[in-house]
Parts: C-alpha cells; structure tokens; sequence
C-alpha cells in the first residue's frame, strides 16, 4: 500500500506558487476590472438616465446596448480564462499532480483521462 500524498509539502512548493501566482496574476485583475464595469452600469443605471436614455440607433438606447455589452464581457472573460486555464494552469497542474502521484512524465505526456498514462516497466 503506498503511502498518501503529502499534501502540505506540495503546497509549500516553488511549483505550487508558481501555479497560484499564475492564477492570481490573471484572475484578480480581471476581477476586479469586471467588478468596476459592473458597478459603473449600475451607477449609471441609477444616477444617469438621460445620458441611459439616449438613443444609439432606431429603439435602442445607451442602457440596452451597456447592458448587452455585460452579457458580452461576461462570455469573452469565460473563453478567455478557459484559454489561460488551458496553456498556463493545467500543464502546471499537472506536473504537481504527476509528483503527488509518483508518476514519471516525459515530455509532452499529458494526465488528461483522455489521453494514454504512462505505463510503469515493473
């Protein structure tokens, strides 16, 4: 029976900081970024109803077309940490999960359950 992983050295490690820098550098801002957009509708919604009411084209009005622009940022922010999640995290992600597991990875071998493991020779 093998011994189970130890999960606090694994999370003292440089590759652990490394992947929740990566993380954290990507996410906070852009939280933050989001948050501040959201709020500023908001506030507009609330104390600027002329500016809110004025017409873009035909019917519709600066809200309507702010507020389909919060369904937009919202999706493009979704693909967008997808993509940062695929190339920065999951490799990263991956290489500490190999360690926990005691697996070996050559290069270029994924853990992905969609792609084969490595077969151990003993």
């Amino acid at each position: 029976m093998q011994e189970p992983p130890d999960y606090r050295e694994a999370q003292s490690s440089a590759e652990f900081a490394a992947l929740r820098r990566s993380h954290r550098s990507f996410a906070f801002p852009l939280t933050v970024a989001f948050l501040l957009w959201y709020l500023a509708y908001v506030l507009l919604s609330s104390y600027a109803g002329d500016f809110m009411a004025i017409k873009v084209l035909g019917h519709l009005n600066v809200a309507f077309v702010l507020g389909i622009a919060q369904f937009a940022t919202t999706f493009l922010i979704a693909w967008w940490y997808s993509r940062h999640a695929t190339a920065k995290l999951d490799p990263k992600a991956e290489v500490i999960k190999a360690r926990l597991e005691g697996a070996s990875l050559e290069a270029g071998t994924s853990l992905r359950k969609d792609t084969p493991r490595l077969e151990d020779p003993a």
